[in-house]
């Protein structure tokens, strides 16, 4: 069929066939807040997709100032690449956005030359590229993020293998990931691999936010324990004295549990309230970095608003922002830091 003739199913809306077969839409519900899930589309949608291609490509191309930030604008000395294969699209639009960006300087450096530059001059200028390279390989077609947990961290162990002499020792290298919700892969297989190629620095570069609270609508993602940004934040809070707010959101928590989930409320966000998202990310790397690794290793995460640029019709960010768009998400993280705090937190 051609793209003109797809079209959504639209909310409270259902398909209806009577015996005949013939086939009608009708309006069953009426629609409340539509929030649409916005993980669907960086993740688990088809990226062949008409829409899905080009939010992903757009995902990644606003992903390069905070990128720039991290390399400390150093494009000739940094190599782009992409892990896993799902994060190819958004790769393409990370490049598209720098190769932009290049111009622009390029355009720049050439006024600077005058109006009777040298030819060597624009030769080294116009002869600038993005260097982009196949620098990790996944050798088998699994998926470490759905891989049961109690096989994922060997899993992560034997997925992904590199391609020696893609980057020259001391260079910057910027891998783009579609999202980074545990970190397993990463501590487990991937940084150490890149770490063999000698880099200056590992740039990890998730195409979606922070993924800091649980998923109740179909990815089963229910307990704290799985985010290395949760994990991240109560770091931080014990790093600075600050474990008394992990006993106010318990306590909070716990205060709540017998309302009406029309009336929980979402305290889990304080955990993260103190931190600014880059003081998070900091800490992720931090705890992420195996000891024998060398390089400096930095995490860049998508932002909110970037992420809202890229997918304007897909607003459901609870994953990201904790505005769950239903009562009973509220109600269930609840339960679910409650849960942590009395299994795990209280053991450790």
């Amino acid at each position: 069929m051609p793209l003109e003739d797809i079209h959504e199913l639209n909310p409270g809306e259902a398909i209806l066939m009577n015996k005949k077969g013939a086939m009608r839409l009708e309006q069953i519900n009426e629609p409340k807040q539509i929030r649409p899930c916005s993980f669907e589309r960086i993740y688990f949608s088809r990226g062949s997709d008409y829409d899905i291609y080009r939010e992903r490509k757009l995902l990644g191309e606003e992903l390069v100032e905070p990128i720039l930030k991290a390399i400390d604008y150093d494009l000739d000395n940094t190599v782009f690449s992409y892990i896993p294969n799902t994060a190819e699209v958004a790769y393409y639009g990370m490049l598209k956005g720098f190769d932009n960006y290049l111009n622009q300087e390029k355009i720049t450096e050439i006024k600077a030359l005058g109006s009777n530059p040298r030819s060597e001059d624009l030769v080294k200028i116009l002869s600038r590229r993005i260097r982009s390279e196949k620098v990790a390989i996944k050798d088998i077609k699994l998926r470490t993020f759905i891989a049961e947990s109690n096989s994922r961290n060997d899993l992560a162990a034997h997925v992904y293998d590199i391609s020696y002499g893609s980057i020259n020792p001391g260079d910057n290298l910027v891998i783009i990931d579609d999202s980074i919700v545990r970190g397993t892969t990463l501590k487990q297989s991937i940084i150490s691999i890149l770490d063999r190629l000698a880099p200056k620095r590992i740039v990890i570069v998730s195409s979606s936010p922070q993924v800091r609270y649980p998923d109740y609508y179909g990815i089963d993602m229910a307990s704290m324990n799985q985010f290395i940004a949760f994990k991240a934040a109560l770091a931080l809070l014990k790093d600075r004295g600050m474990e008394s707010v992990i006993d106010e959101v318990y306590a909070k928590s716990k205060a709540q549990q017998s309302l009406p989930k029309e009336q929980v409320v979402n305290y889990v966000k304080d955990i993260y309230a103190p931190f600014t998202d880059e003081e998070v990310s900091a800490k992720i790397a931090e705890l992420l970095k195996p000891s024998t690794v060398k390089a400096e290793v930095t995490l860049v995460y998508q932002t909110l608003e970037g992420l809202h640029a890229a997918c304007p019709n897909h607003p459901g960010d609870w994953y990201f922002s904790g505005d769950y768009p239903t009562p009973g998400g509220n109600k269930l993280v609840n339960e679910a830091f409650i849960d942590y705090i009395e299994t795990i937190y209280i053991k450790k």
